[in-house]
C-alpha cells in the first residue's frame, strides 16, 4: 500500500474497461488519483462522457483534454476517426491510431508535473501488445526515459497489467467492484454498443473467457 501521505498519480482514463480497472486499482492501492481523458477526433466521443462518470464514482478529479484537431491527420488513416473507412470485426491496420498513446502520455506527463505527481498509469495489457506497438513495455519504458529527460523529474510511466490478458484484467476489475456497465468499448457512438466492431468483439470474448456476466447492451 502507498503510505498515508497519498502519493499522487495520473491515470489515463479512456472510459473503457481496461483503463477503468487501472483507475480502481490505483485507488485501491491508496494513490491520490487524478484522471485525464482525451478527445482526439474519435467517432466514439461517448468515451469521454463515460470517463467523467467513472471518475465521479470514486470522487476523482478528471480533465478532458480537447485535441479534436488531430482528426485532421487521422482522417484517411484510421477507422476510429473516419466513417468512410470500414470498421472490421477482427484486427486490421486501419483500427490503429498512430502513436496515440505517445500523445496521451506526453500530455499526462505535463499534467503530472503540474500537480506534483510522478507516476502515470495507463491501461495497456498483454492482449494488446501483439497488434499495438504503443501498448508494449519497451515503448512505455522508452517514453518514461524521455519524460525524465524532458522534465528532470523521476517520472514513472507504467501499464500495471501489461503482462496479463484482457480477461484476467477483467477478473481483477470484478474483485475491485469496477462498474463495467459504465464503461464504453465500441468504436461507434450509438446509444448501445454495436456488438460487431473489433473492440466490441474483444469485449464480449473477454467477459466470456473471464466467466463474468456481461451486462453490456449490444445492438447485435
Amino acid at each position: 500500500m502507498v503510505d498515508s501521505q497519498k502519493e499522487k498519480c495520473v491515470v489515463v482514463l479512456s472510459g473503457g474497461p481496461d483503463s477503468t480497472v487501472v483507475f480502481y486499482w490505483a485507488k485501491n492501492k491508496g494513490y491520490d488519483v487524478s484522471c485525464i481523458s482525451f478527445k482526439y477526433g474519435q467517432i466514439a466521443e461517448k468515451e469521454t462522457n463515460q470517463a467523467k462518470l467513472i471518475a465521479k464514482t470514486l470522487d476523482a478529479p478528471i480533465k478532458v483534454i480537447n485535441l479534436s484537431s488531430l482528426r485532421e491527420i487521422f482522417v484517411g488513416v484510421t477507422s476510429l476517426c473516419d466513417r468512410s473507412i470500414a470498421l472490421t470485426s477482427e484486427f486490421s491496420a486501419p483500427i490503429v491510431v498512430p502513436f496515440r498513446n505517445a500523445i496521451f502520455l506526453s500530455v499526462a506527463v505535463s499534467y503530472a508535473v503540474g500537480i506534483g505527481a510522478t507516476k502515470i498509469f495507463y491501461g495497456a495489457h498483454g492482449s494488446d501488445a501483439k497488434n499495438y506497438p504503443d501498448c508494449r513495455q519497451e515503448f512505455y519504458e522508452s517514453l518514461e526515459q524521455t519524460g525524465r529527460l524532458g522534465t528532470e523529474m523521476d517520472i514513472e510511466i507504467q501499464a500495471p497489467f501489461c503482462s496479463i490478458s484482457k480477461s484476467d484484467l477483467l477478473k481483477i476489475g470484478a474483485r475491485l467492484n469496477v462498474p463495467f456497465e459504465l464503461t464504453w468499448s465500441c468504436y461507434l457512438d450509438n446509444e448501445k454498443h454495436c456488438g460487431k466492431c473489433e473492440s466490441c468483439v474483444n469485449r464480449k470474448e473477454a467477459f466470456k473467457e473471464a466467466g463474468i456476466k456481461d451486462s453490456t447492451q449490444y445492438m447485435q
